[in-house]
């Protein structure tokens, strides 16, 4: 099969092929994972030529048969060779009934090294979690990051090119389309039906699918904007709509399960603190997102800007935050192994009431961190404003950061 490697993926995973460890490939549904798995089993033949690979597509006719933890152990070893290491690759493992007890039992047997992909962080991380604490890493797959948008479309790092990735997103499937919003957003349609049904209403068991749809509506048209569900439910209930806090909590961790929307909580900045009250969502796909919102994405450009910032963290393996220091907010505190970066994201930062605020909130900050403001298109004389980087969106995405 003819594929765009995702070398990223394939290089921060390489070292645990062979190990005694389940590789969990987890993110929303669509973005990559069946690919990168294919990548992963060309790898494996490459490195042991003589390697028995069984690979399982939960979604494909022919593995219909295998629906409960015995169906799956049975069908695997009858396909295990002797004299020779055995790979397993498995594609939305979820499909299957109580599948962690076959992948305890194989595991535990250390019969062959088991790789597989899931698009709900429910059953993958609390479910494998529990029955084999320790034995199994999770390597969260997103959609396409700005500079694999650029590589996949054959395109240059420009103006356009970047307004086209704020509008269409990173779906890898777009390359077989035009990009054009008919079309692009028509797949996009599908591909969401697809997930709030499977991923969602039927493993969450969501009642109430009409306020589901209603609140990703309502999530969309508040991207990076604090609120509670007390704050929703309050909204509700002046549109004339009752629904309990804990029920919006409910659904909202439901579309975070099936990676749809990341939730993104407040951390006090120079201590441990996390607040528990007001949290921020963004979504995995912004194609996606404007799909869902509708209408014209050119008054929104503020929160595409800063969903995208955030994609770039989180592709770039940071942990983010919202951060908080004393009455101020600064939009982005991300952490990776110990290394921190601030972030202000900004439409524009040329006027002195902008850049006062923009800068001067991460000036307070007394650590030596990195911390950046990132702008939409401004005209950047120099990069450096007082020990802080200032740059434009479109090379902020570009940064191995």
């Amino acid at each position: 099969m003819a594929y765009i490697k995702r070398d990223s993926y394939i290089e921060r995973i390489k070292p645990y092929i062979g190990k005694p460890i389940i590789k969990v490939l987890t993110g929303q549904r669509r973005v990559g994972k069946s690919c990168i798995m294919l990548q992963l089993c060309d790898e494996v033949k490459a490195m042991d030529k003589k390697a028995t690979t069984i690979y399982i597509n939960c979604e494909l006719e022919e593995f219909r048969v295998i629906r409960t933890s015995s169906d799956l152990y049975t069908y695997i070893s009858s396909r295990l060779t002797t004299g020779g290491h055995n790979y397993l690759f498995i594609d939305e493992v979820q499909e299957i009934d109580s599948f962690q007890d076959a992948l305890r039992s194989l595991l535990a047997e250390q019969k062959c090294d088991i790789f597989c992909t899931g698009s709900n962080a429910n059953i993958l991380s609390s479910e494998l979690a529990s029955y084999l604490s320790g034995r199994c890493m999770e390597f969260e797959i997103h959609s396409l990051s700005y500079c694999e948008f650029l590589q996949f479309h054959k395109l240059k790092n420009s103006s356009d090119s970047l307004v086209k990735y704020l509008t269409y997103g990173g779906m890898p499937f777009l390359i077989n389309l035009e990009l054009t919003r008919e079309q692009v957003f028509e797949y996009l349609s599908n591909v969401y039906s697809t997930i709030l049904l499977k991923d969602v209403v039927a493993k969450e068991k969501i009642r109430n699918v009409s306020f589901l749809e209603n609140l990703v509506v309502y999530v969309s048209d508040n991207v990076g904007s604090l609120f509670s569900s007390n704050n929703i439910s309050k909204y509700l209930k002046s549109q004339q709509i009752q629904m309990s806090p804990q029920l919006i909590i409910n659904y909202l961790k439901g579309l975070t399960n099936a990676y749809i929307i990341h939730r993104v909580q407040r951390a006090d900045i120079g201590g441990l603190k996390i607040f528990e009250v007001g949290e921020k969502y963004y979504f995995e796909d912004l194609g996606l997102r404007n799909m869902i919102r509708g209408g014209d994405t050119s008054s929104e450009i503020h929160k595409l800007i800063e969903n995208a910032v955030f994609l770039h963290l989180t592709q770039s393996g940071y942990k983010v935050f919202v951060g908080r220091m004393n009455d101020k907010e600064i939009d982005f505190m991300a952490d990776k192994n110990g290394r921190k970066i601030y972030i202000q994201v900004t439409l524009t930062a040329m006027d002195e009431k902008t850049r006062t605020r923009e800068f001067g909130n991460l000036m307070e900050i007394m650590d030596n961190y990195p911390k950046y403001v990132i702008a939409l298109n401004d005209i950047i004389i120099g990069d450096d404003y007082k020990g802080i980087t200032y740059c434009n969106l479109a090379d902020f995405l570009v940064m191995d950061i």
